[in-house]
């Protein structure tokens, strides 16, 4: 943050089809501080008709965005990235107040914000049509590459500014219009900050709107209007697919992207660099407290290098620094509220009545949970079945390395993966066997880069984010032929 240029005021107000405005529900909304339980700012909920007037109002927007040239788009972009750049001080500051962000997940996630703003940047002048051949005399066959419209984009609270950009940049730079529904957790971050940089970037006015509003209220409304073309949504399992019912089975279809929940593992094959692998674990577990699509779920150790494994990861997790998330040295902060912090509880609770051995722990200080390690973790267990969205792990062991194969498919879930192996042509023959959409070797699965296709198999969600796949994702094929010459016709 610059002189210039004084922190962002009314965080309180949506802007709701081109007016910076309270929802008209007649509820509030409280945000707080994850770690200090302080009550941030106070939001009027957003209702039906709020939806509806910004839909509305983005549909009458979009043409005369998508009209634009693609310098005009791209500069849009680029001075987002500048305002990013000039305001990260105060954006990094509302993740760690907001979001409960160690200072050094705000900065990574301030980093992949900003990143993605920059490769969207680039997408006005990458969208191609082609000529097609055609075998009826005399016609000429063109593709066009058109946006889809209206995108609504449903973004969670874990990595709430880069996961909301993710789509919404985008989006923007093809020449789309959209509307955001944050999570009620991280609205400012999810959202209205957002709103405000592009606001502040030369967006046209209505181009762009947030609503936060109750999902009871809106959230089935969000879905099936008839106005979005696409729904992007960043989420649970359960919820995506509720989505996806609504997009496919309602009265409006819709193009959808659905990036869902994640139950990664990390294989240690038995020639792995041990040290490297302890280091990739650590921080693939515990970066912002395993709150993660991404984030390791699974440890899986061959048996002849599971105990120094183990001994190493737990010596070092139990030095990890935990508590207040604005000090620099912290590693592992508050999770997001206290209904996560009961939920990784029971689990706590139920994985040592299944049989788990607790290597590493301790009680919980407000929110803070101080990192967890299990050992003794059969893949049966629910603490290697479901996803953890915490910082808890169990440590499975692996008789070989088809056996670590084979418990690390062992999941309804495929988004991201790891293998450790000193030959990395092993490492990738063994990567390109596991059942997800990204896979990483001699490096931890939580990785995400703007111009690399993310996403990924089974349960874990449909369609891929990122660069090209992101012109894939956001615009749509039009089919226009030209009759140069008249066609006899058959009757």
């Amino acid at each position: 943050m610059t002189a210039t240029r004084p922190a962002y005021q009314h965080l309180e107000l949506q802007p709701i089809a081109a007016d910076w405005r309270a929802g008209s529900s007649g509820r509030e909304l409280p945000v707080y501080d994850p770690f200090t339980g302080q009550c941030l700012l106070q939001i009027s909920l957003a209702n039906r008709q709020d939806l509806d007037q910004a839909y509305a109002k983005a549909r009458q927007t979009q043409g005369q965005w998508a009209a634009s040239s693609p310098a005009q788009r791209s500069e849009v972009l680029l001075n987002a990235a500048r305002i990013f750049d000039e305001r990260r001080e105060e954006i990094i500051g509302w993740l760690i107040r907001e979001s409960g962000s160690t200072r050094i997940k705000a900065q990574i996630e301030w980093g992949a914000a900003r990143a993605i703003i920059v490769e969207a940047a680039s997408l006005p002048s990458r969208v191609h049509g082609r000529i097609v051949a055609s075998n009826i005399p005399g016609k000429e066959s063109r593709v066009y590459r058109k946006p889809l419209g209206v995108i609504g984009v449903i973004s969670p609270w874990n990595f709430p500014l880069h996961l909301s950009a993710r789509s919404l940049a985008p989006a923007l730079a093809l020449g789309n219009a959209v509307v955001i529904k944050p999570a009620s957790d991280t609205p400012v971050t999810g959202g209205l900050l957002l709103a405000r940089i592009f606001e502040e970037a030369g967006l046209p006015a209505g181009v762009l709107s947030v609503v936060v509003g109750a999902g009871a209220e809106i959230g089935d409304a969000f879905v099936e209007h008839p106005v979005p073309a696409f729904i992007s949504f960043t989420g649970s399992t359960q919820v995506g697919r509720n989505i996806g019912r609504i997009a496919s089975g309602g009265e409006h279809l819709k193009h959808v992207a659905l990036e869902l929940g994640g139950n990664s593992p990390f294989v240690v094959l038995a020639d792995a660099d041990l040290e490297q692998a302890v280091n990739a674990a650590v921080v693939g577990k515990f970066l912002h407290q395993g709150q993660i699509c991404m984030a390791i779920n699974r440890i899986i150790v061959e048996q002849p290098v599971l105990q120094a494994f183990t001994q190493r990861f737990v010596e070092r997790v139990k030095a990890l620094p935990y508590g207040d998330p604005s000090l620099a040295a912290t590693v592992v902060g508050p999770v997001i509220n206290s209904k996560q912090l009961a939920g990784l509880q029971d689990k706590i609770r139920l994985a040592l009545a299944e049989g788990a051995t607790l290597l590493a722990g301790g009680p919980a200080s407000g929110n803070v949970l101080p990192p967890h390690v299990f050992g003794d973790v059969h893949a049966d267990m629910e603490i290697a079945r479901e996803e953890i969205f915490g910082p808890l792990v169990g440590i499975q062991s692996a008789r070989d390395a088809e056996h670590a194969l084979e418990l690390a498919n062992a999941s309804e879930y495929g988004l991201s993966s790891a293998v450790f192996s000193a030959n990395l042509e092993r490492g990738v023959q063994f990567a390109q066997r596991l059942q997800a959409g990204m896979s990483h070797v001699n490096d931890m699965p939580v990785n995400d880069e703007p111009n690399a296709p993310f996403g990924g198999e089974k349960n874990s969600g449909l369609g891929r984010f990122n660069g090209d796949w992101a012109i894939d994702e956001f615009t749509t094929d039009h089919w226009i032929t030209l009759q140069h010459t008249p066609r006899p016709y058959p009757f």
